[in-house]
């Protein structure tokens, strides 16, 4: 958005109101800068009578340019006009040298009809009946040109105010005040960009009068793609539990020509690299998995492919090294929002208002992103809605409602621009090879010491045979067994080792002979390891490190056992989402928190597991401050 006028300062106002300049108020003698481009006004532009008035002028004109014979005398165009006005039931002809002031006005505009319109509207006395007020104009004005935006009505008291008490000095020469009206008359005669300036400061103004360009809409399909998060106005519930989560983070991307939803990732942890990720590489495969989720769908899911634009806003997560580099190893140009311009990025925007409107409007359970809309409705005592359900849903609105369904504006059918791009344009499709590859290229990032038991992360060791025999074949210095390693944030079962000999990465499993690290996500990793930091003394093994995990889940089960004892007014959502964040509750992942009840019971057997949960009460809380 471009503004109109990029100072701050208020010279207008400064200039014609200034105490030093004049001690009374005058209008602005200079006309307001006009436009660089201005076409002139036509006859349409004028009021109905006095278009009217300039017709019939034009009208005589020609009938006694036609009829004339002679000069533009009166003897000669007393007779015409008489015969015209006659001819026409029209009464009170003009005088003869009205009518010769007329041709002259229309010959010098070059032939204009405009220049016979009548000039009374710009009749009128200039001068101002108020003389002696502009220094307590100007206060006054100062007054109400204020951030802290004090009506009208307390500007216009202080301006009478000061007038009396300056009467009261004076023994001749009263000022006398202007009326509300004309106070308030001549506050709207200022320029309104500035005013808004000066009391809701440059950001608003600009919102109000400055000029928004036109978006420049891409020419083909992928081509632009938006991307944002929102927690979604919808509390959803455990798939076993039945206990409540809490909203959801909805990461979303938008293909700009077609307006598809090209992918998305649901979770609760907050917006971050790892939702970010997973959401362009969930837009960027088909969408083959459909049949898993359900069988009736009306339609397939056809966008996937290489994204060439991705725009974003300023948020830390998109700013973050990571993303920029993982998207121009992967070719994604990265465009950024200017901040506090979100209409640059409409399509997206325009979208979670749809999904929170349209889509989640008759699902019980449903929040209100205003508190004052909420009123006395409680939407944790409506919440039905499981996790695994509401994907579900989502990808049945998506594919066979949304794509399938007119705008608004009935202007465009999702689907059909889609499948409209494809036939033109198709995208650059990606092969499974290419989705390893960007799997691996959005990972998160460490590098990790080669040593001869293969690689130490957070307590677990990394090795395979194929790595053994890489170690014996190639020697290593100190400073080349600093590895680059990526990590899947879903699976820290393996890891990816990228070895400069072989030019590529390497699939490294982890040596986990119980089983530890299978699907398990590298958050709860890390929150396992830092609690199992703080209660056990000594060495940390892989081991101890899982019946810390059972433990946990042990404890986990035993706290819903107690929470479904509660009555119902003690029952937070503060705790189910921590829950929730910590089971790693999201698309693609789990959608409850509950251990299997055979599983739990054998592994409560277990004596290690069972000493652990003896100490396990004062532990439990640090992870509500990890």
């Amino acid at each position: 958005m471009n503004s109109s006028d990029d100072d701050d300062s208020l010279p207008l106002f400064s200039n014609e109101f200034s105490p030093s300049s004049s001690s009374e108020y005058k209008p602005n003698s200079s006309p307001p800068k006009e436009p660089q481009k201005l076409i002139e006004r036509d006859l349409d532009s004028y009021p109905a009578h006095l278009k009217e008035e300039a017709i019939k002028r034009f009208r005589l004109l020609a009938f006694i340019n036609k009829n004339l014979n002679g000069g533009w005398t009166p003897k000669n165009l007393n007779p015409l006009i008489q015969q015209h006005f006659e001819e026409t039931g029209q009464s009170d002809p003009p005088k003869s040298r009205v009518v010769c002031n007329w041709r002259k006005s229309y010959e010098l505009s070059g032939g204009k009809i405009t220049a016979l319109v009548p000039k009374h509207h710009r009749k009128g006395n200039y001068e101002l009946k108020n003389t002696g007020d502009g220094a307590i104009f100007h206060d006054a004005l100062e007054r109400f040109l204020n951030a802290r935006r004090p009506s009208m009505t307390t500007a216009y008291e202080y301006y009478k105010d000061q007038i009396l008490l300056s009467n009261e000095r004076l023994v001749e020469g009263v000022i006398k005040p202007l009326s509300y009206s004309g106070f308030k008359k001549r506050i709207k005669q200022l320029p309104p960009y500035q005013v808004a300036v000066a009391r809701h400061g440059k950001f608003m103004a600009d919102q109000w009068y400055g000029y928004f360009s036109a978006h420049k809409p891409p020419t083909r399909i992928l081509e632009k793609v938006e991307i944002d998060h929102t927690p979604l106005d919808l509390i959803l519930i455990d798939d076993e539990l039945f206990v409540p989560f809490g909203r959801p983070y909805l990461t979303l991307l938008i293909d700009v020509f077609s307006s598809c939803i090209v992918g998305f990732h649901l979770g609760y942890k907050a917006p971050s690299y790892d939702s970010v990720s997973k959401a362009i590489i969930h837009a960027t495969k088909p969408k083959d998995y459909l049949d898993s989720i359900a069988s009736d769908f009306q339609h397939d899911w056809p966008c996937c492919g290489k994204i060439e634009t991705l725009v974003v806003d300023n948020g830390a997560e998109f700013w973050s090294e990571s993303l920029a580099q993982a998207c121009l190893e992967s070719g994604i140009n990265i465009q950024f929002n200017p901040v506090r311009k979100p209409w640059l990025k409409p399509f997206v925007e325009r979208l979670f208002g749809t999904i929170n409107q349209k889509f989640l409007d008759p699902f019980p359970g449903k929040t209100f992103s205003s508190v004052l809309e909420k009123e006395e409705y409680n939407p944790e005592k409506d919440a039905v809605i499981r996790f695994s359900t509401f994907i579900e849903l989502f990808h049945r609105w998506i594919v066979d409602v949304y794509h399938h369904d007119a705008d608004s504006r009935k202007t465009r059918i999702p689907a059909k621009l889609w499948q409209q791009g494809y036939e033109d344009y198709p995208p650059l499709a990606m092969s499974q090879e290419d989705i390893d590859k960007l799997t691996v290229v959005m990972g998160v990032k460490w590098q990790p010491t080669l040593t001869r038991l293969g690689f130490k992360i957070k307590h677990l060791r990394y090795d395979c045979p194929e790595l053994s025999e890489y170690r014996k074949r190639y020697p290593q210095t100190e400073s080349s067994r600093k590895k680059l390693v990526k990590i899947d944030p879903d699976d820290i079962s393996r890891i990816f080792v990228y070895l400069e000999e072989l030019d590529g990465y390497l699939e490294v499993p982890c040596e986990d002979p119980i089983g530890y690290t299978k699907n398990l996500s590298w958050h709860q990793h890390q929150v396992l390891a830092h609690s199992h930091h703080k209660f056990i003394e000594g060495s940390i093994d892989v081991l101890s490190l899982a019946k810390a995990r059972l433990a946990i889940h042990q404890r986990v089960q035993q706290e819903q056992e107690e929470y479904r004892l509660l009555p119902s007014k003690v029952k937070r959502e503060r705790g189910q989402r921590k829950l929730a964040e910590f089971s790693g509750v999201e698309q693609g992942g789990n959608s409850t928190v509950a251990l299997p009840s055979k599983a739990a019971k054998k592994d409560s057997k277990d004596e290690g597991v069972k000493g652990l949960l003896d100490d396990w009460d004062d532990m439990i809380s640090n992870l509500d401050g990890y």
